[in-house]
């Protein structure tokens, strides 16, 4: 019998390793990626205070209406876009990027991009 690997779990594994190194500050918040099959979520979070800064995802109103009819991709920027302007907003100017265990590509990758073309700085 085949039993079907946990693609997940690996994908947690390789978080939580990258974790034990990459934390955020005040004055450096962590960029966070959370990618669903239908979904894209961003946080900037201060570990230090355990508290989570700016968000922004696929779910908010204001998003829907800017990414109906355009593809993942296309909405994973917008939502990396919409994140950086509220951290540039909340006075946060240089995050480090948290991949969360995803290869940095496709959608993770166009959610770094569209931070980038708003202003903020990895």
């Amino acid at each position: 019998m085949i039993n079907k690997k946990d693609k997940n779990a690996d994908r947690v594994a390789r978080h939580q390793r990258v974790r034990k190194k990459v934390s955020g500050t005040a004055s450096k918040p962590r960029f966070d990626v959370y990618r669903s099959n239908q979904h894209i979520y961003v946080q900037v979070i201060d570990d230090e205070a355990g508290r989570t800064l700016v968000a922004a995802s696929t779910v908010e109103k204001d998003i829907i209406a800017k990414i109906s009819g355009k593809s993942k991709s296309e909405a994973a920027e917008i939502v990396g876009e919409a994140a950086a302007k509220k951290a540039l907003a909340a006075g946060i100017t240089e995050v480090v990027f948290d991949r969360g265990g995803y290869i940095y590509t496709g959608r993770v990758a166009k959610v770094a991009d569209g931070a980038r073309k708003a202003g903020l700085k990895f």
